[in-house]
């Protein structure tokens, strides 16, 4: 029987299936582009393309491994490697933005698989919503 090579590093984070919408990654490039120039680790030598594929890694990272950033962080620096095409940034420059790439992404998606607060069907059987103390919609009604 034939020996098996055992997966490599780069064979664990390479071509893994994808969740990033087409209308996700256009939003997250548009908004990056209008915020990047604000966040705290932006150096004025640099400009937006300079940071656009360190956002990209974050996000597409953040929808293709999902989980916690400091597990897949072994994976988004090689593919960091590999995508940063003509960026200035070096990989320790390039991380802050790749985490806030990643951060951005998680947060919205998080807050789509929420229930709102007043959502009838997470009423209280006595007629609260959980957790706040105050009517549901469906039972202010009926009272």
């Amino acid at each position: 029987m034939p020996a098996t090579a055992e997966p490599s590093a780069d064979d664990a984070c390479a071509d893994r299936p994808t969740a990033l919408s087409p209308q996700e990654a256009r939003r997250e490039d548009a908004y990056w582009q209008r915020a990047c120039w604000q966040e705290r680790y932006f150096e004025d030598e640099f400009d937006y393309e300079d940071y656009a594929p360190a956002y990209c890694v974050g996000y597409a990272g953040c929808a293709q491994y999902g989980g916690e950033f400091r597990d897949a962080e072994r994976c988004l620096r090689a593919n960091w490697e590999r995508i940063k095409g003509d960026s200035r940034l070096s990989l320790e420059q390039a991380l802050p933005a790749i985490r806030a790439g990643w951060q951005r992404l998680e947060r919205l998606r998080r807050r789509r698989v929420q229930p709102a607060v007043n959502d009838a069907r997470f009423a209280h059987p006595r007629g609260h919503a959980r957790g706040f103390g105050r009517t549901a919609p469906a039972a202010a009604a009926a009272q």
